[in-house]
């Protein structure tokens, strides 16, 4: 094999190839390092005195389906310079590796499109080779995320695990990369954010994050600049939660006849009119237990009519539409709406802020359905600091996730 091929091939540069030896469905290549690249791996000093020599084995990209080997055979040199005596550097495999840069290359090219185990069992190596290539590879480009020119985050919190173990994540919304991530779903998780933001803080123009009193507090005490945009998706859940504690409600005064029409009835309050089946005849379902129960009609109504305040194009009309709204359903007299009405009106301002940055935490919401078929793919969370590094990717992942 010549030298030009050695280095295309392979990867490797500075040594010459001695002998080839095809044994057991393995291919060794014997290769030994030019004299001219012999040099210190302290002080790269070529005055030194070789000290004997080692052999070493090194996996590199196969041939076909046949396993390919580095045998290097690597002197020891003692330095006159500094004095140090120690084994010759390998430039084409990282230290304290038994496989070649180039190998390992290859290896991550194939997680791309199989999973770690798979991969593992086409190159004759355990699990945890690849889960390290794959990790090294990972910390390299994501392990301090950029914070530089963050506008927009969105914050939310997920369930990672059993025990309700959880992580804070913040997004920034203009990459959709995910920027953080802190232990549990308290004001304390944020605490390292904020540390690394630092003098960055003032460029933050808007978070975008749900009705949890404890980022709030965090958020209006470390971004006093910043306004808050309360989600829609988190808005509407709460209206949801609202009206089924209604349903319920109603449903232990009900009558039996009543009870029969109420029943299966929840999901099809929660639904919104376009989606309801014409086959199960779900239409005719729901405006059979509306006529019924004249609260829970008006419960319905009203939760359909805070759709529209999104729908609006300025902020004064969607205020006075906003403040219609909760006056409407305090007047019910119906203690969930009441309740509704008495959050959105103390969370009014950060309603409102959504007609000035026109934000969501939808993309954190998309992100979380990826999370959790990374978790159900992977079969739970064996490293945790991989795991955060895969958190850190997800923005770039064009494929599926397999590993």
């Amino acid at each position: 094999m010549s030298t030009s091929l050695l280095y295309h091939s392979f990867g490797i540069r500075g040594y010459r190839q001695t002998r080839i030896e095809p044994t057991g469905g393995v291919t060794r290549f014997h290769v030994h390092p030019n004299e001219k690249s012999i040099c210190c791996s302290s002080c790269q000093s070529s005055n030194v005195i070789k000290r004997g020599v080692t052999q070493r084995e090194f996996r590199c990209s196969p041939i076909g389906l046949k396993q390919t080997v580095i045998v290097g055979t690597l002197p020891r040199l003692q330095c006159r310079d500094c004095g140090v005596v120690r084994q010759i550097k390998v430039g084409f495999a990282d230290a304290r590796r038994s496989y070649t840069k180039n190998w390992a290359n290859y290896a991550l090219q194939l997680t791309r499109s199989m999973t770690i185990k798979d991969v593992a069992d086409l190159l004759g190596v355990t699990w945890d080779v690849i889960k390290e290539i794959k990790k090294n590879d990972l910390r390299r480009r994501f392990a301090n995320p950029s914070l530089k020119d963050v506008r927009w985050i969105a914050i939310d919190e997920i369930c990672i695990g059993k025990g309700h173990r959880y992580v804070t994540l913040v997004m920034n919304l203009d990459s959709g990369a995910i920027i953080f991530v802190g232990d549990g779903k308290s004001a304390e998780s944020l605490v390292p954010f904020w540390k690394r933001l630092g003098r960055r803080r003032h460029r933050i123009e808007a978070v975008a994050m749900d009705m949890s009193s404890a980022y709030i507090s965090a958020v209006r005490g470390n971004l006093p600049k910043a306004d808050i945009v309360f989600d829609r998706f988190h808005v509407a859940k709460l209206m949801n939660e609202k009206l089924t504690t209604l349903r319920r409600q109603l449903y232990q005064e009900a009558t039996a006849d009543e009870k029969s029409v109420l029943k299966g009835s929840r999901w099809l309050l929660l639904k919104n009119p376009e989606n309801l089946s014409e086959d199960r005849d779900e239409e005719a379902h729901l405006a059979a237990a509306l006529q019924l129960n004249e609260p829970l009609a008006t419960g319905y109504y009203l939760k359909e009519e805070l759709r529209l305040f999104w729908g609006h194009t300025f902020r004064w009309p969607a205020q006075l539409f906003l403040r219609s709204w909760c006056r409407r359903a305090t007047a019910t007299g119906l203690s969930p709406l009441k309740t509704m009405a008495k959050t959105l009106t103390r969370l009014e301002e950060g309603l409102l802020s959504y007609f000035k940055h026109r934000i969501s935490s939808g993309p954190m919401e998309g992100t979380n359905n990826k999370i959790k078929t990374l978790q159900r793919q992977s079969y739970g969370i064996r490293d945790r600091e991989y795991f955060e590094l895969l958190l850190y990717s997800l923005h770039q992942k064009k494929y599926a996730l397999v590993g």
